[in-house]
């Protein structure tokens, strides 16, 4: 059964002290003992570091399996962790020092690294069951790349995006994250296990990137303005199609992995999942050429234009 526990961290020196005894009494329930010293080490680097060098938001999150438990702490800051470096101090030195940072961590770690997001980053590690002498598990830093070009006007397509549910849209993209999360967190941590999961990863990047900045830029004007209906205008590609077609395909596969759960999101909801479609279905047909239809799936409401950027 996957793990899916999440605790909020209040920004004080206690923090560490509960993420410590929180993860404790999880890997106890999942009856894996031999995990909880490291468990216990690594979490409280990884919150004092975040308490010290980063801010608020603070978690600290169990997911994976029994078999293999990934903490993950979460914090607001987008800075990437500082590389580890080399430990030299005898064993009861270092169980009596707090705060020794990621080098402690190495060596509490089958696996670790950290993901940064567009609005914070996590670090994680799965615990191992000793603590290692040198802390030579490799760790990986994903960053998520956020730039996106505007398409050169010879090869562009005005896309018309006619009557976006805002509030549905912003729903849905929460569950986007939280599934592309999952998705990179794996392909880093088990890429041997999990090969489809880099590939999937590969994917959603290449996905990300057909969406100019004007886009993005538009709906974050409409939830800032409170709207729940907005039309949206920006250029794409026209060989960007095919990039849609197959990415219907795999949000539906991805669904399934969800509700089997053998990926630890939720898979879209019926509302979600018509939205999508209509979304992805629209990003299609006008790239080929056909009129923009507006999504029907609700009654109109207050439908605005957004400020037409680029």
């Amino acid at each position: 059964m996957p793990l899916s526990s999440e605790l909020t961290l209040a920004s004080s020196p206690r923090a560490a002290a509960d993420a410590r005894r929180w993860v404790s009494e999880i890997c106890r329930r999942l009856e894996r003992d031999d995990l909880v010293e490291c468990a216990e080490l690594g979490v409280s680097e990884l919150v004092a570091n975040a308490i010290i060098h980063a801010r608020a938001p603070y978690k600290v999150r169990v997911r994976g399996t029994a078999s293999h438990p990934r903490i993950e702490v979460v914090d607001g800051s987008t800075s990437p962790p500082v590389p580890p470096s080399p430990v030299d101090v005898d064993d009861l030195d270092m169980l009596l020092t707090f705060g020794r940072g990621l080098s402690m961590v190495a060596q509490c770690a089958a696996a670790w690294g950290a993901s940064i997001e567009s609005d914070g980053k996590i670090v994680w590690f799965e615990p191992a069951p000793q603590m290692s002498e040198d802390g030579s598990v490799e760790w990986v830093v994903d960053q998520h790349d956020q730039t996106r070009p505007e398409p050169t006007s010879e090869s562009a397509v005005q896309v018309h995006l006619m009557g976006l549910d805002v509030p549905l849209y912003l729903s849905l993209g929460r569950q986007y994250n939280e599934l592309r999360r999952e998705l990179r967190l794996l392909s880093l941590s088990h890429q041997s296990d999990y090969p489809l999961a880099g590939d999937l990863t590969s994917m959603f990047a290449n996905f990300e990137r057909q969406f100019p900045e004007t886009y993005r830029r538009q709906i974050r004007d409409a939830e800032r303005r409170g709207l729940q209906r907005v039309d949206v205008v920006f250029p794409m590609v026209r060989e960007a199609g095919p990039i849609f077609v197959t990415m219907t395909e795999m949000f539906d596969v991805a669904d399934a992995f969800c509700r089997a759960e053998r990926l630890l999101s939720m898979a879209r909801t019926a509302s979600q999942r018509a939205f999508h479609n209509w979304l992805l279905g629209e990003l299609v047909h006008q790239l080929d050429g056909a009129p923009a239809q507006p999504w029907a799936g609700h009654p109109p409401s207050s439908t605005a234009s957004a400020s037409r950027a680029g």
